[in-house]
């Protein structure tokens, strides 16, 4: 399955890029909905993490407290290092199952961690959504309703702005209007039909 990374830092527009290729008739696979699923009630990963952090990190109804997570490993990078080394692995196994039941004629993988963590290499090209550092986080806080401080300790824990564009084959910029994405993914969608004929036929 030729497969395309989607990815960008926090308050990017990720999201929204992905829901117009949905529009387009392509599977896309949210790494974050992964990452949901491999810390449900029940999985060993939930229980691992409840042992490590004890008590607070979950909710009385037994769920995981994310709101309390994210504060304790943002404010202790050894701490996120733990729970990244114990989740990255159950997310990739959720990621290829998804991918390999793909029925569209390519895939998106949706991922903010993509190019921090080896999920690009499950991709055959890498697709930015850029915006400036200011957008970022002024639609971040529109959005969840966090403070400066604790979005830009998030951006500091991705890999830079212009590291991401580095590693970009296709970039996508939304620093305009919401109107502006149609256009550019449909352009995008039809290379990436044209691109994946062609390795459908190698």
């Amino acid at each position: 399955m030729f497969t395309v990374g989607l990815t960008g830092g926090i308050g990017s527009g990720k999201s929204a890029v992905a829901q117009l290729f949905r529009e387009h008739g392509i599977t896309v696979v949210d790494a974050d909905q992964a990452a949901r699923e491999a810390v449900l009630p029940g999985s060993p990963a939930l229980a691992e993490i409840r042992t490590h952090f004890g008590a607070p990190v979950l909710k009385e109804n037994g769920s995981l407290n994310r709101a309390w997570l994210r504060g304790a490993v943002f404010a202790d990078p050894k701490q996120r290092q733990w729970l990244e080394a114990l989740l990255h692995p159950a997310i990739a196994v959720l990621i290829d199952e998804a991918l390999a039941n793909a029925a569209s004629p390519y895939a998106i993988l949706e991922s903010p961690l993509l190019l921090e963590t080896s999920q690009h290499t499950l991709v055959n090209r890498i697709l930015v959504v850029d915006v400036s550092e200011a957008t970022q986080v002024a639609r971040a806080i529109q959005r969840d309703g966090g403070d400066e401080a604790q979005i830009r300790a998030i951006m500091d824990a991705q890999i830079s702005r212009y590291g991401r564009l580095g590693r970009a084959d296709d970039i996508i910029d939304n620093d305009g209007p919401l109107a502006a994405l149609e256009p550019a993914v449909a352009a995008l969608h039809q290379r990436y039909l044209a691109l994946a004929a062609q390795h459908a036929g190698q």
